[in-house]
């Protein structure tokens, strides 16, 4: 069987799909992304003939009713949406969504003397030589002949020749565009190559992206609510001010209760999760299905028996009905709110301190899927704290988290929750991991590496003090984006031939202390500027810092992982000191994981 058909199709007949509701755009309640200026673009190019590329669509498998019957779902449209959603904006008068949520005309003018297209605007609107609104020559009853009279009366030309320009002009519709139609029976990793391969674009679409358009065009079973709930959740996370415009002009909408239970968002400030629509979709569905693969997911909406490879239109309606739960859980106020103060339990307090969505994402989906299960409060704090820090030590989901997502909610499931993080910690933090892999992940002067945010979010667990501090801590300087510094100072080292940035820039020789206290280090050895410290503790009188007292610089040097002999090194001992520096960092992140 052929994986796909390419057919030509007239623009009328793409345009009639969109009116019949046989053809399902995805982006057709979202914002309109072309600037107006490619709209007209397009129409100039019908006009003259050129071609404007493919049109590329999923149809949709016949699914079996329940009375034996078969039925076949809409097909959708998965590259050629703004192409499609242009054409019926300047021909057929559709009107779309701006980037505020406000529904608007794009009105594309034509002089029909000069066989020009231009935006309409005010000065072209006041111009008797232009045609304001090329969809009123493509309604039904349109006169042309009529009009070339009146318009040729009014700026003194031919009315024959205007005629056929507007001739030419309604042959719009009749020009075709390719249509590459892929078979139902693809899968979505075959989609997905099909479509890097035939698109000029080299646009990559992720299976979430899929995901999205199959919701979307699924409307008896509420599919186009649940992309809508994901769509303006997400965006009102970013853009909080729009939401009076989304009151205002999907008003069908936001007088659903869905809206109602995403209204909170918009005054929420929080920012270490910051959701989009793949996140909320991976969440939903590994929470709700206890699967990890989004092809899945596309395969379930569309009714697909995995035993029988068959599609049934109960499984189809089940799968939506548990998305939107899903969807719904994700949204809710008290489980996103309690999810964000989880993961600043764990010492994550600002959203520099995470890199990774999939350890977020895998740590919501694990806090709903317990919440579901009835475990109670205490051990699901437990559970999904240790687990999304687990899961940054051993990079269990860095690359694609599918198959590990999939593995990990399935044992969660058929296991108690603390049995198996309990059976992960045994297989994947031994002493050997403790004592050498994470004192090797340490080597390096990458600032953003997972394992110095690991360093730090225990100093902040700890509330540990900054550098030479007594009150100032660490979390206080990263909330204030305090600075991290040297403690074998950059100019010092680079003076001494430590000219290489992986050198000097090492993570263990960084730390976090306040900038008065860099600025009087300066580019010394930290014999010498340790020097100055314990003459002040002998003195009194700080000079550096505010240490005056032994127990204080003793702490110091505990809380920042800094090995003793650190009072007596110079250049000679750098390397010396950054192996031993591992070595601590490396333990203050396994006690820091063992009491969460």
């Amino acid at each position: 069987m052929a994986q796909y058909v390419v057919n030509n199709h007239s623009v009328e007949n793409i345009i009639s799909w969109i009116k019949q509701g046989t053809v399902a755009i995805p982006e057709m309640q979202r914002p309109f992304v072309w600037d107006s200026t490619k709209v007209r673009d397009l129409i100039d190019s019908l006009y003259k003939g050129y071609p404007v590329g493919y049109i590329i669509i999923w149809k949709n498998p016949d699914v079996k009713l329940k009375d034996g019957s078969m039925s076949s779902g809409k097909q959708v449209v998965i590259d050629g949406q703004q192409r499609i959603t242009a054409l019926t904006a300047a021909i057929a008068g559709f009107e779309v969504i701006d980037q505020e949520y406000k529904k608007k005309r794009i009105k594309i003018a034509f002089d029909p003397i000069h066989e020009k297209f231009e935006v309409l605007n005010p000065a072209i609107e006041k111009d008797s030589k232009y045609i304001n609104d090329i969809s009123e020559v493509f309604k039904i009853g349109f006169d042309s002949f009529n009009f070339a009279f009146e318009y040729a009366n009014a700026n003194g030309v031919n009315p024959s020749e205007i005629n056929k320009t507007i001739t030419k002009l309604t042959t719009i519709e009749a020009n075709t565009i390719g249509v590459i139609e892929l078979n139902s029976t693809l899968d979505i990793e075959t989609v997905t190559d099909i479509f890097i391969r035939i698109n000029s674009k080299g646009t990559v679409l992720s299976q979430a992206d899929f995901a999205m358009s199959k919701i979307s065009s699924n409307e008896k079973y509420g599919g186009d609510i649940i992309r809508k709930t994901i769509d303006y959740f997400c965006h009102l996370k970013q853009r909080p001010m729009d939401i009076e415009m989304i009151k205002q002009h999907d008003i069908e909408f936001s007088g659903l209760q869905e809206f109602s239970n995403i209204q909170w968002i918009a005054s929420n400030m929080e920012d270490i999760y910051m959701p989009d629509y793949n996140d909320v979709l991976r969440v939903a569905f590994t929470s709700q299905f206890k699967r990890g693969r989004l092809s899945e997911l596309v395969s379930l909406l569309s009714g697909r028996d995995f035993e029988t490879r068959d599609y049934k239109e109960e499984i189809a309606q089940d799968s939506y009905n548990k998305l939107h739960d899903g969807v719904m859980k994700f949204v809710n106020k008290t489980n996103f709110e309690r999810f964000i103060m989880i993961v600043k339990s764990t010492g994550i307090i600002d959203k520099s301190m995470i890199r990774s969505d999939n350890v977020l994402n895998f740590g919501y989906a694990l806090y709903i899927f317990l919440k579901d299960k009835k475990v109670d409060a205490n051990t699901i704090e437990k559970v999904v704290r240790k687990w999304m820090v687990l899961s940054i030590l051993t990079g269990r989901y860095s690359g694609s988290p599918e198959s590990i997502f999939d593995y990990d909610i399935k044992r969660f499931d058929i296991n108690d929750p603390l049995d198996y993080l309990k059976s992960v910690e045994l297989g994947e933090l031994s002493d050997a991991y403790w004592n050498h892999i994470l004192p090797t992940r340490l080597n390096t002067s990458v600032a953003s590496s997972p394992f110095f945010k690991l360093y730090l979010m225990a100093q902040v667990k700890s509330n540990d003090r900054g550098f030479l501090s007594t009150d100032i801590t660490v979390q206080t300087m990263i909330e204030d984006r305090g600075d991290i510094h040297h403690l074998f100072p950059k100019k010092y080292l680079q003076n001494n031939g430590f000219k290489n940035r992986a050198d000097y820039n090492q993570i263990a020789n960084y730390v976090y202390t306040q900038q008065e206290i860099n600025l009087k280090i300066k580019d010394t050895a930290p014999n010498v500027y340790m020097k100055e410290v314990t003459n002040q503790i002998e003195t009194k009188k700080p000079l550096l810092g505010g240490i005056v007292e032994q127990k204080e610089l003793d702490r110091t040097f505990k809380e920042n992982c800094i090995p003793t002999e650190f009072v007596d090194y110079d250049v000679n001992d750098y390397s010396d000191f950054l192996e031993k520096r591992r070595q601590l960092m490396a333990k203050k992140i396994k006690d820091y994981y063992f009491v969460l």
